[in-house]
């Protein structure tokens, strides 16, 4: 199953809110750099070519703790998860049929989880399928998932689209089953879309999250898993890192 299949991890962060000067990735949690959690899950995958890292800010250190057993593509400028992604294309084209990308600051995320994702994709035949989290409200340690966007189902079910909080109305805030972004490509066709994305935000950036709409709008499959709440959570800030710590802690005990 995933002898075809490629994992990009997003690594390139400068993690200026977290004030220190390492790379956001390499931050201490729980005596471990941030990605020492996410590359652990990844070796227990049975992957036939070697995960690749996009590195940007501080790009030797990421590479040094990491070491020699990923393959690495340089970010020079930050310009946003599409772009990132993006800067992998002309070393990856070609070489896998499936494409999954995750986020070196997610800690939380599972082998299982990634093994679930890439099977529903395949067996759904979807370009595009989602790791989506519904919780029953946002509170506790929940409150960091009330920023994701919104999942607005179908009638039917399916995902009709993804709604941003910043766009979404009162009552769609309300929805409490949200996108972490974990996503997983027809590698084709994310190739094939990914150079169309516009940086025309407020921040001027290319996002990955865009690769949604490109494909409501073409009429393509999407097809989503639910995982578990935990595995969504992202550090941003000093105030998100203590929070996984003390969740990471409670699930030892």
């Amino acid at each position: 199953m995933l002898d075809t299949v490629r994992i990009i991890v997003l690594a390139g962060g400068l993690g200026k809110r977290m004030g220190g000067e390492l790379p956001k990735v390499l931050t201490p949690l729980n005596g471990k750099p941030i990605v020492g959690y996410l590359v652990a899950e990844l070796k227990k995958l049975a992957l036939s070519q070697p995960p690749t890292i996009i590195v940007g800010s501080k790009a030797e250190m990421v590479k040094e703790y990491l070491g020699p057993d990923f393959h690495y593509v340089l970010q020079a400028e930050q310009l946003g998860t599409g772009h990132a992604v993006g800067c992998a294309r002309e070393s990856l084209q070609g070489t896998a049929d499936t494409i999954v990308t995750l986020y070196g600051d997610h800690p939380l995320v599972s082998a299982r989880m990634v093994e679930r994702l890439v099977a529903k994709h395949q067996e759904e035949d979807a370009v595009m399928t989602l790791g989506v989290v519904k919780v029953p409200d946002f509170s506790g340690w929940r409150e960091a998932l009330i920023n994701f966007g919104r999942v607005i189902r179908n009638p039917d079910g399916t995902v009709g689209r993804i709604v941003e909080v910043k766009d979404a109305t009162e009552e769609e805030k309300q929805i409490t089953e949200v996108n972490p972004s974990y996503f997983c490509f027809s590698a084709k066709w994310l190739w094939e879309n990914i150079t169309k994305l516009e940086n025309t935000n407020a921040q001027h950036e290319y996002y990955l999250t865009d690769l949604l709409k490109a494909a409501f709008d073409q009429g393509q499959k999407v097809a989503t898993i639910h995982i578990e709440a935990e595995e969504a959570l992202g550090i941003n800030t000093p105030a998100e890192l203590a929070k996984v710590s003390e969740l990471m802690k409670s699930r030892e005990n």
